[in-house]
């Protein structure tokens, strides 16, 4: 019964500090932004720049671990804001779209497969999935699903921890895999990696901002997230 109390205590009294701060010389302060690995890696640090040449004063450390783990640690009170690419359903946590993102199958550039496939030839292929608890392995499962497809027909050969080892794996012809068009741009753009399109599979999926449902934010926080959902 104490702990919310104080906890909405002690996030009163930081909002009067922060006022003051504010009124005397600008907002200052540091943001411990929680992350899933591709807005952590991908989109994050831009948005944080423009947010840093607004207002000098602000720090920065961005936290990055697998959605679950994100959505986990807001629920939990050890961080304010999370960027996650799922909604993973927790009591008393609020999460509001913020990007757009597309997963696209891709391999190698000397794979020798052609530009479209069929989800039979999918399923056949070797092929990378990220870990549980991944965003994209969740969105991935769950796009799959409304589409009558399932991740348990695929010739997986390898489980890796992040995207950049799932990227890494494609690029050394490991297999072929689904990854976010956030995270390949670059290899897509310099011809490393292709992109393979499957008959009949769209998958898009929204980037989520997971907060507190009913904690309030301190100011630089409430400033940073109106920032975030208005861009």
């Amino acid at each position: 019964m104490l702990y919310p109390r104080a906890m909405a205590i002690l996030d009163d009294l930081r909002r009067l500090e922060e006022d003051i701060n504010t009124t005397r010389q600008g907002m200052s302060g540091e943001l411990i932004i929680g992350a899933s690995t591709i807005p952590g890696t991908y989109m994050l640090p831009a948005v944080a720049a423009s947010f840093k040449n607004e207002f000098p004063g602000i720090s920065f450390e961005i936290r990055i671990n697998d959605s679950a783990k994100i959505v986990d640690a807001v629920a939990n009170s050890e961080l304010l804001i999370g960027v996650v690419g799922a909604k993973i359903p927790s009591a008393g946590l609020l999460f509001q779209p913020f990007a757009e993102d597309e997963l696209i199958l891709v391999a190698t550039a000397a794979n020798p497969l052609p530009a479209a496939i069929t989800m039979e030839e999918l399923y056949r292929l070797p092929f990378i999935v990220r870990e549980r608890g991944s965003g994209t392995r969740k969105s991935i499962e769950a796009l799959l699903g409304q589409q009558q497809h399932a991740l348990d027909r695929f010739n997986i050969c390898a489980t890796l921890g992040s995207s950049a080892s799932v990227k890494e794996a494609v690029k050394a012809d490991l297999g072929v895999s689904i990854l976010s068009r956030h995270a390949v741009q670059d290899e897509l753009a310099n011809g490393t990696i292709k992109h393979i399109q499957v008959a009949g599979l769209v998958m898009k999926r929204n980037f989520y901002v997971v907060t507190p449902r009913k904690r309030t934010q301190p100011n630089h926080y409430q400033v940073f997230l109106q920032k975030l959902l208005n861009p």
